[in-house]
């Protein structure tokens, strides 16, 4: 891609980032979808910290069913330099 493309592209696109900033912050309807928006964007942020905390869970439980399961087997439960588990 050329320079002159490049310089093209960053300027449409700072050009629609721009449009969509000012129909947000300095028009009613803007501010209308704003105040829809947040509590829409509030609810999917929290779904998103249920999910991490969730997933952080399972490799837990993951991660003591691979000690218990290399402890049963008489393994050695060390793993290579720099790795505390096999997940």
């Amino acid at each position: 891609m050329s320079d002159n493309s490049r310089a093209t592209a960053a300027a449409i696109t700072g050009a629609v980032i721009g449009g969509i900033a000012g129909y947000l912050f300095f028009t009613e309807r803007g501010r209308e979808l704003r105040r829809q928006l947040e509590p829409a964007l509030d609810s999917f942020a929290r779904e998103l910290v249920s999910l991490r905390l969730t997933v952080e869970k399972a490799a837990g439980v993951a991660h003591e069913g691979w000690r218990l399961l290399n402890e049963a087997a008489g393994q050695d439960t060390r793993y290579p330099r720099n790795q505390t588990s096999p997940f």
